[in-house]
């Protein structure tokens, strides 16, 4: 029988920017700082690749300072929407009724709210009062597959049950008015913000991948490579420049164990859908994927047409491969990387 992915959906905030809309504003924030240093900012946000991403505010709100309560007031505010469209989004594309869900999870880091996310949407859907439901808050960019693997194991346990998995994020209510680290540009330059709700069901005659294997791997002394830190401002970002190269050490002992445990090799898998950190990341894991003959363009293309948008990115990277409907047999790996250090890894069977 097995836990199937039944659908994903996607939902865009009401605000959306092209890059080179953006900087203007990047120019007037950089305004008193050294023209080597300005020109030096504005090439990484114009090498970025990404062209345009979405946000909860308008651009102008994104670069006016304000304070830590403000922002995060708007992000609550919006979040709300953002989780009842998509999720209602998602019930409509499976035609299941709201009542029929058991489990409810909801992952997002760039905000803070309680009673979280899940308790919101269980009123404005009018889900079911016994539902069990799992907020997770501090996973990161990791946090979408982490999703599906904790749903994956409660539909295990619990045969023709159904499971929601709900990332939004908003990493432009992060951004740092004062800070002009290098690690608060990049973040700036790749982020933007999305919503993406993913359906699973353990019932006998579901239909979609099934979920073969799933694990998580944790890198030992790693803890202050990538996360946020809480200041009075607001989250502020904390990136590691080393990420890209602890990923391409350590790529080998992510993926072949994990694979041959199951049977598989890399190289007889058929589908990719890799989380898109940032240009660095996916240029060092194309590289890696390359060497195997493998590629990684829907990653890309996400990247390029949203940004990175935290843990619900590769729910969107998924939901193009749902839609390419891959013949009965095909494989595909899920990967992302989140704080922890952490590599998150799913193997799908269509």
């Amino acid at each position: 029988m097995g836990v199937k992915i039944i659908t994903v959906a996607k939902q865009l905030p009401e605000y959306v920017r092209e890059t080179k809309e953006i900087i203007p504003f990047v120019s007037q924030w950089l305004s008193g700082q050294e023209d080597r240093f300005k020109r030096k900012v504005l090439k990484i946000f114009e090498n970025a690749a990404v062209d345009r991403r979405y946000g909860i505010m308008s651009i102008e709100e994104v670069f006016t300072a304000t304070t830590f309560e403000d922002k995060n007031d708007i992000y609550v505010r919006e979040v709300k929407k953002l989780g009842e469209s998509v999720v209602k989004k998602a019930l409509d594309q499976a035609g299941w009724d709201p009542k029929s869900l058991d489990y409810i999870i909801t992952v997002s880091c760039t905000g803070i709210m309680i009673p979280s996310l899940d308790a919101y949407i269980i009123n404005t859907l009018n889900l079911r009062q016994d539902i069990v439901r799992l907020p997770v808050t501090e996973m990161g960019c990791a946090a979408g597959v982490s999703g599906i693997i904790y749903a994956r194991n409660f539909l295990e346990s619990n045969p023709g049950k159904r499971a929601a998995v709900i990332a939004i994020e908003s990493p432009t209510t992060t951004f740092q008015h004062t800070d002009f680290s290098m690690v608060n540009i990049i973040s700036a330059a790749i982020f933007g913000d999305g919503a993406a709700c993913t359906l699973l069901s353990s019932e006998n005659k579901a239909e979609g991948p099934t979920i073969i294997a799933d694990e998580m791997f944790h890198f030992y002394d790693a803890t202050t490579m990538m996360g946020f830190k809480l200041t009075n401002s607001g989250l502020k970002m904390v990136l590691d420049k080393e990420v890209p190269e602890k990923i391409a050490k350590h790529f080998p002992e992510i993926i072949n164990p994990f694979l041959n445990k199951y049977g598989k090799s890399i190289e007889e898998i058929d589908h990719l859908i890799f989380h898109p950190g940032g240009k660095k990341i996916v240029q060092t894991v194309e590289k890696l994927f390359g060497d195997l003959g493998k590629n990684i363009d829907d990653t890309k293309e996400v990247l390029r047409k949203y940004g990175n948008m935290s843990s619900a990115t590769v729910l969107y990277v998924l939901e193009r491969f749902m839609k390419k409907k891959p013949a009965k047999g095909e494989t595909g790996l899920m990967l992302s990387f989140g704080p922890g250090f952490s590599a998150q890894r799913i193997l799908l069977e269509w």
